[in-house]
């Protein structure tokens, strides 16, 4: 990242801009009291009122009261305002309260104001013992050669096999507990970290989801192109990098054998003595109860984008059928009036069904080509005897420039005829402008021809005589 990146992002980034706020010391304490100190996500406004003016009366009380004189609900509206994007602001299906839930970017200002206090005991066996280990998996899975990965395994056999038999022989290497409180510690921050990525998930899926309503309502195309446009971007979705991950993740934790095996391992863990007086124990035998809330707050939100691209879609049907019905209307209202007064004469033709007989005698029987000789003798042309005059006097009519005429009248009204139009922009190429207009009304959904009025256009030769023409009524409307 280079400076201007790095200015954008104070100026931009919702984080930043917290770490900036004045009130940044009432905000993450109020955060770490809601949110992330009891782990809970998703709370109805009454409750973080109720959260918010318990931190306020303590503050008030030994700060005074004009330290924080606003209420707790104007707080949370300012915190969940469009400027600053530190809440996250919407209504449940079926529920009048809204809901609030912490920001991505409001979540990791968090974690870094909690990283400043230091640690006491920093973990640093784990990690390296966790960087070995996602090493090792990484070149052991990723290698193709099975001679090396089967010395590999036979390595690893001979290292259980030995470990087996010392255990057999009486020594039994047990955990030391400053080891324990290391790895438990280094558990915890995985923990923490997993439950962080889903907020940032979630608000990925939320991004891609406006991305596809924005292409919906600003659709102009037909509907089977409509159609196919959204199942790319849903497929788009689900390959994604994002989901594919997060839909591993997903099938990981929903498997019943590796759910078990997860409960287990937590259930043991909880029993190691060197652990026992640990603070944080409690906190990472039930993480797996923490994660399934956050993993289907995640899958909610993947479904109601399905679920808001259908409502979308039925909307856009609504209204092209209400559009049909009006015409059949139309067309029923014109028959009955028809009825009343047929006119005289033929009034409405239909082709008789009939079949085009062919036989077969009467195709003309296969005759080869002729074989044409071709003089490819290049004579050299006199330019002097050449006039050259023919291939300037040309002109092109610049369709372009025209529908800058039409758009520039329907500024100012919502339909124009084309006398309009050549009234405000007069005819300089005579016919040929005529018929590119014409071009432009038959290519324009937004244009009308009206056969049974018509209408008179003009236009001056170079010689100074004028030249009319009566054609059909063309209407051009300002596009929806």
């Amino acid at each position: 990242m280079d400076f201007y990146a790095i200015n954008s992002l104070r100026e931009n980034h919702a984080g930043w801009s917290l770490l900036r706020a004045q009130n940044a010391p009432l905000a993450v304490t109020f955060f770490m009291a809601a949110f992330t100190g009891p782990n809970q996500r998703n709370l109805g406004r009454q409750e973080l009122i109720d959260v918010l003016e318990d931190v306020l009366f303590g503050l008030r009380d030994n700060e005074g009261e004009d330290k924080f004189p606003r209420p707790a609900g104007d707080y949370l509206d300012d915190w969940a305002a469009d400027q600053r994007k530190w809440l996250r602001k919407y209504y449940v299906p079926g529920e009048d309260e809204p809901h609030y839930d912490l920001t991505a970017a409001a979540e990791d200002v968090v974690r870094w104001v909690e990283s400043l206090r230091g640690r006491d005991f920093v973990a640093t066996q784990s990690r390296l013992t966790s960087i070995f280990a996602v090493l090792k998996q990484l070149v052991q899975q990723s290698e193709t050669d099975p001679e090396v990965r089967l010395a590999e395994l036979q390595r690893q056999r001979n290292g259980i096999d030995g470990e087996m038999q010392r255990i057999r022989d009486g020594h039994v290497r047990v955990m030391t507990g400053p080891e324990a409180l290391d790895h438990l510690q280094q558990l915890r921050s995985l923990a923490k970290d997993l439950l962080s990525d889903f907020r940032e998930v979630e608000q990925n899926f939320r991004k891609l989801d406006r991305q596809v309503r924005e292409q919906i309502a600003t659709w102009a195309g037909t509907q089977g192109e409509l159609l196919e446009s959204i199942f790319n971007n849903q497929q788009d979705i689900s390959s994604s990098l994002q989901g594919r991950t997060f839909q591993g993740f997903w099938d990981y934790l929903m498997s019943p054998q590796l759910r078990t095996e997860l409960q287990d391992l937590l259930y043991r863990a909880a029993r190691i003595e060197a652990l026992a007086h640990s603070d944080s124990l409690d906190a990472v035998t039930h993480l797996h109860q923490d994660w399934l809330p956050a993993v289907e707050q995640t899958q909610a939100t993947v479904r109601q984008l399905s679920q808001q691209m259908r409502r979308l879609l039925d909307d856009k049907v609504f209204l092209e059928n209400k559009r049909i019905m009006q015409l059949i209307r139309s067309i029923e209202s014109g028959a009955l009036g028809t009825r009343e007064a047929p006119p005289s004469g033929v009034f409405m033709e239909i082709d008789a069904p009939s079949v085009d007989v062919v036989l077969p005698f009467e195709r003309p029987l296969y005759e080869p080509s002729r074989k044409v000789l071709v003089d490819d003798e290049v004579q050299t042309a006199d330019d002097a005897d050449v006039d050259a005059a023919a291939l300037f006097s040309q002109f092109y009519v610049d369709k372009e420039l025209l529908q800058v005429n039409v758009d520039s009248v329907l500024a100012d009204s919502e339909q124009a005829t084309l006398a309009e139009i050549t009234a405000a922009f007069p005819l300089t190429q005579g016919l040929a402008e005529v018929v590119a207009y014409y071009q432009l009304a038959t290519e324009s959904p937004w244009a009308t021809i009206n056969p049974e009025q018509s209408q008179r256009l003009a236009w001056q030769l170079p010689d100074g005589s004028t030249r009319e023409a009566t054609i059909d009524q063309i209407i051009f409307g300002r596009p929806a």
